[in-house]
C-alpha cells in the first residue's frame, strides 16, 4: 500500500486525533523516505521514528533529519557514538534500550539515517532553529507534507498540538514548495541559517546543551 491509499485528513489536532497512531505510523509504514525538520531531537524521538518505519528493516527506507543545535548531554553522547566514524564497538547490552541503540547504529552504518544541524546566523533571527516540517515519499512517487508538531512519537504522553497536511495528489504545488524548502535547507542554501553535518558540528563545538538538561541536574 502507498501513501495515496491512506485515509488522510487535512488537519490533525490533539483534541480530535491521536496524531501518532492516526497520522505518523500509517505514513511511516507506507513510505521509503522521511525528511524532517525539528527544533529539538532526542534519542527517544529518533528511535521512535525508526521503530515505526517498517521499510527500515528491509533496507529500503531512508531518514533525513535536520534539527537545532540544542541537546541533552546524555543524548548528545549517544548520538556522537552512533555517528562517529571511529566508533566501531557494539553496545554491550547492559541497558534495556541497547537493542534499539544497536538498531540505530546499524541503520546509520547502512546510510539509512542522516543527521544535520541548523544554526541561525543573523541578528534578525533569534538564536534558535524552530522550523517544523516533514515530508513522506513512497515508492510510487507520491508525497505527503505537513507542518507543525514535535519530533516525539510517544503514544502515552504528548504535547497539545496540531498539524496541517498536504498531499501531492490534492495540493501538488504546496507539497513541491515544502520539498523545495527542505532540499534548500539540506544543501545549506537557506537565508539566515547555516546547516552542518552532525559530526562536523560536534567536532567544531557548535552544539549546545539544552536548558532542559541544565534544570534536570
Amino acid at each position: 500500500m502507498g501513501l495515496r491509499e491512506i485515509k488522510l485528513e487535512e488537519e490533525y489536532r490533539s483534541d480530535r486525533n491521536n496524531i501518532v497512531t492516526d497520522f505518523f505510523f500509517p505514513c511511516l509504514s507506507n513510505c521509503i523516505e522521511y525528511s524532517r525538520c525539528v527544533d529539538f531531537l532526542s534519542i527517544r524521538g529518533l528511535a521512535g521514528i525508526v521503530m515505526g518505519f517498517d521499510n527500515f528493516t528491509a533496507g529500503k527506507a531512508k531518514l533525513r533529519m535536520i534539527t537545532g543545535n540544542r541537546f541533552k548531554i546524555s543524548d548528545l553522547n549517544i548520538l556522537t557514538k552512533l555517528f562517529s566514524e571511529k566508533y566501531t564497538k557494539r553496545f554491550d547490552g547492559k541497558l534495556i534500550r541497547d537493542n534499539k541503540m544497536q538498531k540505530l547504529q546499524d541503520f546509520i552504518n547502512n546510510g539509512q539515517i542522516e543527521l544535520k544541524i541548523a544554526i541561525t546566523n543573523s541578528e534578525e533571527i533569534s538564536n534558535l532553529f524552530s522550523e517544523r516540517i516533514g515530508i513522506f515519499k513512497d515508492e510510487n512517487g507520491e508525497s505527503v507534507a505537513f507542518t507543525g508538531t514535535s519530533s516525539s512519537l510517544s503514544i502515552q504522553i504528548r504535547d497539545f498540538e496540531s498539524l496541517d497536511v498536504f498531499t501531492s495528489w490534492n495540493d501538488k504545488s504546496r507539497v513541491q514548495r515544502k520539498i523545495k524548502d527542505f532540499e534548500e535547507l539540506w544543501e545549506n542554501k537557506t537565508k539566515y541559517v547555516e546547516v552542518y553535518d552532525f559530526m562536523y558540528a560536534e567536532k567544531n563545538n557548535l552544539l549546545k546543551y539544552s536548558s532542559e538538561w541544565v534544570l534536570g541536574v
